[in-house]
């Protein structure tokens, strides 16, 4: 009687990288660092659609806000980071402005993270409305006071196959750069896992062709986490040089 074959072995999860100058926020995160350096509660508000909230996670804390707020408890263990998930499946950017006040700005955070763009490029939603869009709720959200970083679509297959997928990346971008408000390049990052570190797609994306899945919001949110670490101290050793 023959033996049976020996199971094999699951296979390793992907290295989680990407370079420095693709995950470095370009601003100081002035009003995180502050409440950091005084050892103060900091509260992180994330708003955006299905990928925010977590669709293709296999439960409501892989999503990325979820990782992130453990990330960030690792790394200042000593004081409280929370952080509150906004996000609604399917919503534009129109559509996040009109829970702004009642669902962000209510929280009085510290920090907001604004995932946006991605579901404009799915429906082809003209660009130049969608810029006027983000415009109006980043001046709401730099008018609270809040520290902002804006996070850009993902590099899934159902987003590169749309027309405006590189036009939106190129928006963000450079409206981050007008407005001068951080921008955490998660199109960039994604894109950096396939081409360079040759991971397949269907070890980040989900077999929708279109979410993220629960390895790939676990390294977005830690390289996240680094580069809002980064950020925040950056503005406290400014600060403190000042």
């Amino acid at each position: 009687m023959l033996a049976a074959a020996p199971a094999s072995a699951p296979a390793a999860a992907p290295a989680c990288a990407a370079p420095d100058d693709v995950t470095r926020l370009m601003n100081p995160l002035v009003r995180t660092g502050r409440k950091l350096a005084a050892g103060e509660p900091v509260k992180i508000v994330a708003i955006g659609s299905s990928s925010t909230a977590g669709a293709g996670a296999s439960a409501p804390d892989k999503s990325y806000p979820a990782r992130l707020a453990v990330e960030l408890a690792n790394r200042f263990p000593a004081q409280p980071v929370t952080v509150v998930n906004r996000g609604v499946n399917g919503e534009e950017a129109r559509d996040m402005i009109k829970r702004m006040d009642e669902g962000v700005l209510s929280e009085r955070p510290d920090l907001i993270l604004w995932q946006v763009g991605a579901n404009a490029v799915l429906r082809d939603t003209a660009i130049p409305a969608v810029r006027s869009d983000i415009l109006e709720g980043l001046r709401r959200m730099k008018a609270s006071g809040a520290d902002v970083v804006l996070i850009d679509p993902q590099f899934a297959p159902k987003v590169l196959a749309k027309k405006d997928a590189d036009a939106m990346v190129d928006l963000l971008a450079t409206t981050a750069k007008t407005q001068n408000v951080d921008l955490f390049r998660r199109f960039a990052v994604m894109r950096h896992w396939r081409q360079v570190s040759r991971i397949p797609f269907e070890a980040f994306i989900s077999p929708d062709e279109l979410h993220m899945n629960d390895w790939s919001y676990g390294c977005l949110a830690k390289l996240l986490a680094g580069a809002i670490a980064e950020a925040a101290t950056r503005s406290t050793l400014t600060a403190h040089a000042r």
